[in-house]
């Protein structure tokens, strides 16, 4: 069954309404029997195109993840990414940020971390939850030690928003190529997922009180990502709107989106000119020695 992408892409100057993008979709595969097949298709292709991009040595990619609590990101990562060679593919997940973290600019840390020519980065979570966790919870800026005439400002989120974007910007004009995707749950399939938590005790380490708390903040948080999706999908960085409450859809359509990016990267291994073929041929006859 043919994926088509376009549905779940946030196109630039588009006005986003959660409550108007769905949170599950008719499934794309038959059976599990098919689904295992579609995304073991993907992550083969997946694998392939990756070590071109490596041998080219000319871009990167990286995959942001972002989703409520209970979303599917770990999930995601684990069975779409599951395939790729791990010399040339990195995650990284960010947390609360470590004290020295706070005493940079919000970018600080996560630019550390970008994917280097040829590789493929993931951030489960990422320089996003500046303008989605802070954003819902603005006492925290109090620990990020700015200056207060810049927090107290009236146009704080879209100048925050803005450096994200002329990060972005950057990054593809130097060859970085970066995809954003947004696990949508909706959020009767959360409280599901937390029950199953909960009843499961080998995901009783995955559940905390803070997760109660934070779903009192939805419709904020709601809120907050349609801002970030307004401002932040562009041509060159777009936003995926993933309906997430079939994990097997969520991961055909995230791979899918995915091998879309690669094969637009027209890559091919390096061309050997008449001087290196000569240093070939000069080894070669070594070597049959």
């Amino acid at each position: 069954m043919k994926i088509s992408t376009k549905d779940y892409l946030v196109k630039e100057g588009k006005k986003v309404r959660l409550s108007q993008w769905p949170t599950k979709v008719p499934p794309l595969y038959k059976s599990e029997k098919d689904y295992k097949e579609l995304l073991e298709k993907h992550v083969k292709e997946m694998d392939a195109r990756q070590s071109l991009l490596y041998a080219n040595g000319r871009h990167s990619l990286l995959v942001v993840f972002q989703a409520m609590d209970a979303g599917g990101k770990d999930g995601a990562i684990k069975h779409v990414m599951s395939g790729l060679n791990p010399q040339a593919c990195e995650v990284h997940s960010f947390k609360q940020p470590s004290s020295s973290e706070l005493a940079h600019d919000f970018l600080w840390r996560t630019t550390c971390c970008l994917p280097e020519r040829g590789r493929i980065g993931i951030f489960n979570r990422s320089y996003y939850e500046e303008v989605l966790v802070v954003r819902v919870h603005p006492e925290i800026l109090h620990h990020e030690s700015l200056p207060p005439e810049l927090t107290s400002g009236k146009n704080f989120w879209e100048r925050r928003l803005r450096s994200i974007t002329d990060l972005e910007k950057h990054l593809h004009r130097n060859g970085t190529h970066v995809i954003k995707f947004f696990l949508h749950i909706a959020k009767e399939e959360q409280r599901k997922r937390f029950l199953r938590r909960i009843e499961d005790p080998s995901r009783n380490w995955k559940f905390s009180e803070a997760d109660i708390k934070e779903r009192a903040f939805w419709k904020d948080y709601m809120k907050a990502y349609e801002a970030c999706f307004n401002a932040t999908s562009i041509d060159q960085s777009p936003w995926y709107i993933i309906p997430a409450d079939d994990k097997p859809n969520a991961r055909l359509i995230i791979s899918q989106v995915i091998l879309n990016t690669l094969r637009g990267l027209k890559l091919e291994y390096p061309r050997s000119d008449a001087k290196r073929q000569k240093e070939l041929a000069s080894l070669k006859t070594l070597l049959a020695k």
